[in-house]
């Protein structure tokens, strides 16, 4: 007896950590976040916190995967409800979208990671964001057969769709100083589902075309 709930604590522990660590790395970033401060919030022992996952980069490694692996879960359980490409289309973009709007860090995140050839885990990262790739390239490579989709060059409209949402997001506050300082048209009051929807119609509308 006493075996279980020493092994059910522990899961919590770690499920602890976990929650509270995305908080804050979504909130301060990896540097400025540390293990003292993650520990403070979850009023356990820093040991704990290197007994589960050995070392910051490690607890870093499993929020990347927890936050990939549920974006992509995401996209799979939405998609069920869709059975034309078109739609499934659709889906990814506004689920990602919504996604990425909810958990601000991710993007910041791709971004820096994807453009740092020294990333602290770039195995992890691309090993997970794989998944994501995958499930797009099945979803063009069905559209193109049923003569939806032409002429599409997967990675080049994948990174269109993400690297805009993710610059979107990431720039939400530049780009409202940028419109209240020069009046600039930066979509500075553009909400998660007008951007989602403007992507969307851009990208059906250039997979259509020859």
């Amino acid at each position: 007896m006493s075996r279980v709930v020493k092994k059910r604590n522990a899961e919590a522990s770690k499920k602890l950590i976990l929650k509270n660590a995305i908080k804050l790395f979504s909130k301060k970033g990896y540097s400025s976040t540390s293990l003292d401060e993650i520990s403070k919030v979850c009023d356990l022992n820093k040991a704990m916190i290197f007994y589960y996952y050995k070392s910051k980069q490690g607890l870093y490694e499993a929020v990347i995967v927890k936050i990939l692996d549920e974006i992509c879960d995401r996209v799979i359980n939405e998609n069920k409800n869709h059975e034309d490409p078109q739609e499934e289309l659709n889906s990814f973009i506004k689920t990602f979208a919504s996604f990425a709007c909810s958990h601000p860090y991710l993007p910041s995140l791709l971004l820096r990671e994807l453009s740092d050839s020294g990333a602290k885990i770039p195995k992890t990262l691309f090993v997970h964001m794989k998944k994501l790739y995958m499930l797009f390239i099945d979803i063009v490579k069905r559209g193109e057969e049923k003569g939806m989709f032409k002429d599409v060059v997967p990675m080049v409209i994948y990174f269109m769709i993400i690297g805009a949402i993710n610059l979107l997001v990431t720039t939400k506050e530049l780009r409202i100083k940028a419109y209240e300082a020069d009046g600039l048209d930066t979509c500075a009051t553009c909400d998660i589902d007008e951007i989602s929807d403007y992507i969307v119609r851009k990208i059906k509308k250039m997979l259509k075309e020859q």
